[in-house]
């Protein structure tokens, strides 16, 4: 397992990332608009961390903005953390037989969520290529909310 980036929302881009980068030193590593889902992602790294985060896609800390107005309460704006597995499938597998409910269970062999007990979103990702969907994945329904 390998740690990837954690997640949060933000209201103003262009506020946080005077936050994030231009007072607190963080670095824009990439930026992905997603118009179908009207969100964008910008992925930051420390100055150290920037060959890495780039290199291997780990050690960042993803801001999302979503489009649309929406207030955060409830601490909505922790998104979630992030770790990349070596099998999805396996890693799934382990954490249903040790009573954890999959949230959104890898239907595409790519990417699944769980919980903390505490209630803390986990984003599970394959390492490498995605894994060909199989059942019971591919037809499990998502759970809950992550």
């Amino acid at each position: 397992m390998q740690y990837m980036h954690t997640m949060v929302r933000v209201k103003d881009l262009d506020e946080s990332l005077d936050f994030y980068c231009n007072k607190l030193g963080l670095v824009e590593v990439e930026r992905m608009d997603n118009e179908k889902g009207r969100f964008t992602l910008v992925f930051l790294a420390a100055p150290d961390d920037v060959d890495v985060a780039k290199s291997e896609r780990t050690a960042m800390l993803e801001l999302t903005y979503n489009w649309d107005p929406e207030d955060y309460d409830g601490g909505r704006n922790f998104g979630h953390l992030a770790y990349r597995v070596d099998d999805i499938y396996a890693t799934c597998q382990h954490l249903m037989d040790n009573g954890v409910t999959i949230n959104r269970p890898p239907r595409d062999g790519h990417m699944a969520f769980v919980r903390s007990p505490d209630g803390i979103s986990f984003e599970l990702l394959q390492r490498g290529n995605s894994r060909e969907p199989a059942e019971p994945w591919a037809s499990m329904e998502n759970t809950g909310s992550w």
